[in-house]
């Protein structure tokens, strides 16, 4: 036969009660702890829909940048009057919420060791760049410099992860070069045949999808090595806290994806001879795409471009 239950004293009551009150002035002081930043969620917020939505940062997604609208407005400010193919620009950048605040350094998180992300690329998507501005002189200013190769509209796209929300979010500009003056929406391309091989500074880069082809609204599963052309040790080094970055673009230039290998662990190299590192996407719509890689080969880093075309879902 079981004992009977004794009902709780009034101390125990009290004790739990002061334990239960703890507790929720703990969770609450840990919300409110200060983050450095005096920006807030509703910063970000913009009203009606077609809109950016905050990203996971992990589950990387091709995002349309430019056909939605974000809560952050970018503004590049060259420092000449003319942006010249062939010679280093520097340039004065500027984010500002929807509420109208300029976002600073303390304003975002780090992620990929660095704060805030440029990926810039020209109308044909044959010149692309990773570029981390600097904190510049002003409040709120951020400073870069880029050698853009060719005269036209580039796109920059920048990726960056408030604080105050700890997702990611993305902006985009237009930057004329050479005095160009082409429609933003204008696209032109120069002919690439699909291909996915690229050589590139001594070394023979792949990317090998796991299905053809590649189609739209499908996960494909993508292997990538890098190999040297004459043989021996190919030792990838880290590159923004990881061993290869890749990132898609479309033929418009509507957007794109920053994708990062399954392999996070930096700790543990690759092969030395073939290294091998695995990425997923997943492409929206059919047309062409590229997608460039970026590794660092002797202290310095190497891209290549992966050019193919995505079709549409089967009937």
């Amino acid at each position: 036969m079981k004992p009977p239950v004794q009902p709780l004293g009034a101390s125990r009551w009290r004790q739990i009660g002061l334990i239960t009150l703890g507790a929720g002035a703990l969770f609450i002081g840990f919300r409110y702890l200060p983050t450095g930043t005096n920006l807030s969620h509703m910063d970000f917020r913009v009203t009606g829909g077609n809109s950016i939505e905050f990203c996971d940062p992990l589950n990387p997604q091709f995002i349309p940048v430019v056909a939605v609208r974000s809560p952050v407005t970018m503004t590049l400010t060259p420092a000449t009057a003319e942006v010249k193919p062939g010679i280093e620009g520097h340039f004065a950048l500027t984010l500002v919420t929807a509420s109208g605040k300029r976002i600073a350094p303390e304003d975002l998180l780090v992620t990929h060791t660095r704060r805030l992300h440029l990926l810039i690329i020209d109308p044909w998507l044959d010149d692309y760049q990773h570029v981390h501005p600097e904190p510049g002189r002003q409040p709120g200013e951020w400073a870069f410099a880029f050698k853009p190769k060719r005269a036209g509209v580039y796109r920059v796209f920048a990726d960056f992860t408030p604080a105050a929300t700890a997702r990611g979010l993305y902006a985009s500009a237009d930057l004329p070069v050479g005095g160009a003056r082409l429609p933003t929406g204008l696209t032109l391309i120069m002919q690439h045949e699909p291909a996915w091989t690229a050589e590139r500074a001594g070394y023979r880069f792949a990317l090998t999808p796991a299905t053809e082809p590649v189609r739209a609204r499908q996960p494909v599963d993508l292997t990538f090595t890098v190999v040297k052309a004459e043989g021996g040790a190919v030792r990838l080094e880290p590159v923004m806290g990881a061993f290869a970055h890749l990132v898609a673009f479309d033929e418009a230039r509507s957007g794109f994806a920053h994708l990062h290998p399954t392999e996070t662990d930096v700790t543990k190299s690759p092969d030395p001879v073939r290294p091998v590192l695995h990425f997923k996407i997943t492409i929206p719509q059919p047309g062409r795409y590229v997608i460039w890689s970026q590794v660092k080969l002797g202290g310095r880093d190497v891209f290549a471009p992966f050019w193919f075309e995505v079709e549409g879902e089967p009937d």
